[in-house]
């Protein structure tokens, strides 16, 4: 059996006028992985993919041994849960959008939830910071509220994927680091795999594991932070000068951008 919890083998898809081409990668159980690259990379289109709501071209997704396509949507509802960049849920409670979590593991004839259900969606609202959120809109919550909320409806999946696309964008400095803070301690006490789609290089390299980047629908360089990001290869990408350096407390890569009007002083 493979050690690769989930693996992306010769994968292909994509859209008339953009498509990705022999994608591989693999993540070991409790990774937690980052999708980096320029707008227009690729990054976004893999996660639909991945997701599901684009169908493939070429390849295989599989998990734990198994093909994706094989596995009944209700099951892999169950293994993998998806937090997207904008949380969509219209006129609900938090508890009941929370609660949407546990449709993969309803019966046929199953109307209403049961007290598991409400079990698993108190500990992980809880978990989340939004329990006293519960009986609000999901409309009165900020940006940062709503994005916990999906987390927690995540959970109440109770995945061994979780598969975020941008989670911190449009966030605040402050909302940015509770979020993945809160992420990478799930990873770490549940075992949780994550892989995730951000654009942010300094939080990438201060929260991930491995890094993956992706130039014009491939690979360019995959591994750990400090051998991603280093200044050339971010300016190759990029296309942008750089200064990097390391930050002193996490060893991790942090990367200063250079001005325009420094650039010409210097």
């Amino acid at each position: 059996m493979s050690e690769h919890f989930f693996e992306i083998k010769n994968y292909s898809c994509g859209y008339a006028s953009f498509r990705l081409n022999d994608i591989s990668f693999s993540l070991k159980r409790g990774a937690f992985a980052g999708i980096i690259g320029p707008n227009g990379s690729g990054k976004t289109t893999l996660f639909r993919g991945i997701s599901g709501t684009l169908p493939p071209l070429a390849g295989q997704l599989i998990l734990q041994g198994k093909p994706l396509k094989e596995l009944p949507l209700q099951k892999r509802a169950q293994n993998i849960a998806i937090v997207t960049q904008t949380v969509d849920a219209g006129q609900i409670t938090v508890e009941d959008y929370v609660l949407m979590g546990r449709i993969p593991y309803h019966s046929r004839f199953q109307f209403f939830e049961s007290k598991r259900d409400y079990e698993l969606a108190t500990k992980y609202m809880e978990l989340t910071g939004v329990l006293h959120h519960k009986d609000k809109l999901m409309t009165e919550l900020s940006g940062g509220e709503q994005q916990r909320a999906a987390i927690a409806r995540a959970l109440t999946q109770e995945p061994e994927l979780l598969l975020l696309d941008e989670p911190t964008s449009h966030l605040d400095i402050t909302h940015q680091v509770r979020i993945l803070n809160l992420i990478q301690r799930l990873n770490a006490e549940m075992g949780l795999t994550v892989l995730m789609v951000i654009h942010d290089l300094n939080l990438a390299s201060e929260y991930c594991d491995q890094l993956i980047m992706f130039q014009k629908g491939k690979i360019f360089l995959q591994g750990a932070p400090d051998q991603v990001l280093t200044f050339d290869t971010i300016e190759q990408v990029y296309q942008t000068p750089v200064i990097t350096r390391i930050n002193p407390y996490s060893n991790k890569p942090v990367i200063f951008l250079v001005s325009e009007k420094m650039l010409k002083k210097h």
